[in-house]
């Protein structure tokens, strides 16, 4: 089954860190890990950032150290600040779509739960409303990895 994660979190991700505080590309791979469930690949973190850079929403500047190579530091611009608040409002309402499902989900595994403990078989559960394996008049299709026998 493919990751159920938003397309391009990352992105987002990354305008909210810069957004908190400007940074390195490894610090910000860093801090991106508890929001992300990404590889921590820092390669990929810093290919991102260039395409931020390339759209506007980010700029670098080299920072020159006495303990070491220059490292380059990432600042959100004001589109990325737009940006980023467009995505917070689209992530939003996923957060409302997704709770509806798994307010959905819970209330359903409940009852299964329910009907189990009251000895009720596999057949009578799946049949639950009209009796042939519909539930608000659509045909339920079971999922490919049960077809399978997974």
């Amino acid at each position: 089954m493919a990751e159920l994660e938003p397309r391009n979190f990352l992105q987002p991700c990354l305008l909210l860190l810069l957004r908190e505080q400007a940074d390195h590309g490894y610090e910000l791979a860093a801090r991106l890990r508890p929001m992300h469930d990404g590889d921590g690949d820092a390669g990929g973190v810093y290919r991102a950032l260039r395409g931020l850079e390339r759209q506007g929403l980010v700029r670098s500047e080299w920072q020159t150290s006495d303990v070491g190579p220059a490292r380059r530091t990432y600042h959100v611009t004001a589109d990325g600040l737009a940006c980023l608040d467009a995505q917070a409002r689209g992530l939003e309402h996923i957060h409302e779509v997704l709770h509806v499902f798994l307010e959905r989900y819970a209330r359903v595994v409940a009852a299964d739960r329910l009907l189990e403990h009251e000895g009720v078989t596999d057949d009578r559960r799946t049949d639950r409303g009209d009796g042939r394996g519909r539930v608000n008049g659509v045909r339920q299709a079971p999922c490919a990895d049960r077809r399978a026998g997974h």
